[in-house]
């Protein structure tokens, strides 16, 4: 039972001052897209993926890159093409005459950063090849089973202004992505620096933590304090759009053919566990829900015929959902972790 109260535990401040010597590493490279590069450390910390939807340009590739280079993992990446073979993800069995064997080559999948470019431009049967990967991080190959290395963070990237030769994710395939962030154009001031550093010499990042503190800090996050209200929150906000008429905006409900499945709600406070940590709390607030509500859910509901025809997004149902859905108020404990 709870009293609705939130009880800080203390500053988590090894952890939050590690996060913003990487942050500051990678600002080093990557200039602006500040809730971007704050959505990767969330995805990375909740042991989750993230997919990226934006124009090209718009620096994704170079943050993976940049990010494996400050955190000390292994990068790979791979551009999805129409004639890609799972084989060419996860590795094959290859047949050796000389000794009458097979040998296994294993794929690029086996890294810390996989950058999986332009997802969308392979067929279905690549795309499924990662759902054993995102999930469970492992590959099967023959009749043995092969584990990844430990972090393992899937970023995908995706072009919205291009559908010709495109194959669009399945629902199952999105559903295994814990955000997925739109990435927009930078400002003046923002593609000013950007220019000003295209004429400069490439920066060298420096190396601020390896894999192992990582995989620390992904079990710190679980130690991150979720009162009930606030888990409450995050349930109402996942079941509203599969049943916004029980909120009170039943006009909604033509326009959705399926919303968010109960890994959306799982997400959401894993997620908030993550963003609370990145900002320096051991405990999570309703506004860290709220926040990222839209980057865990956009990709989770599936619109109907209606809803496609009226021109009605994703977002515009999240927006509706976050203003019907009521925000727990909650009180924090005045106490101190040293009380």
């Amino acid at each position: 039972m709870t009293d609705g109260r939130l009880h800080v535990a203390g500053e988590p401040d090894h952890v939050h001052g590690k996060l913003q010597d990487a942050l500051y590493e990678i600002k080093r490279v990557i200039v602006g897209q500040d809730q971007m590069l704050e959505r990767v450390i969330v995805c990375l910390l909740g042991n989750g993926h993230l997919l990226l939807e934006g124009v090209p340009g718009l620096a994704k590739t170079l943050t993976i890159r940049t990010l494996a280079g400050v955190l000390g993992g292994k990068f790979q990446r791979v551009q999805f093409t129409p004639d890609l073979v799972p084989s060419d993800l996860v590795g094959t069995r290859i047949y050796r005459a000389d000794s009458h064997s097979f040998d296994t080559e294993l794929g690029p999948v086996f890294c810390n950063f996989l950058l999986a470019d332009e997802i969308n431009r392979a067929p279905a049967k690549v795309q499924s090849a990662l759902l054993e990967v995102m999930q469970e991080q492992q590959v099967t190959i023959g009749p043995k089973t092969y584990k990844l290395e430990s972090p393992f963070l899937v970023m995908a990237t995706q072009n919205p202004i291009e559908s010709e030769g495109t194959y669009p994710l399945p629902e199952a395939q999105m559903d295994r992505f814990m955000m997925k962030v739109v990435v927009d154009y930078p400002s003046f001031g923002d593609e000013m620096e950007v220019v000003g550093r295209s004429l400069a010499n490439p920066v060298d990042v420096n190396e601020v933590m390896g894999a192992e503190e990582v995989v620390a800090f992904q079990k710190s996050v679980a130690t991150v304090y979720v009162d009930r209200p606030v888990s409450e929150y995050a349930v109402a906000l996942t079941m509203a759009t599969r049943n916004p008429g029980a909120f009170g905006r039943g006009e909604l409900m033509e326009y959705i053919s399926f919303g968010a499945s109960p890994r959306g709600s799982i997400n959401l406070v894993k997620s908030a566990r993550a963003l609370a940590l990145t900002r320096g709390r051991r405990y999570v607030l309703p506004t860290d829900v709220s926040e990222l509500a839209k980057d865990v859910l956009r990709h989770r509901i599936v619109l109907s015929y209606e809803g496609l025809a009226s021109g009605v997004s994703a977002d515009d149902i999240l927006d509706a959902v976050l203003e019907s859905v009521p925000v727990p108020r909650v009180e924090l404990s005045t106490q101190s972790s040293s009380a």
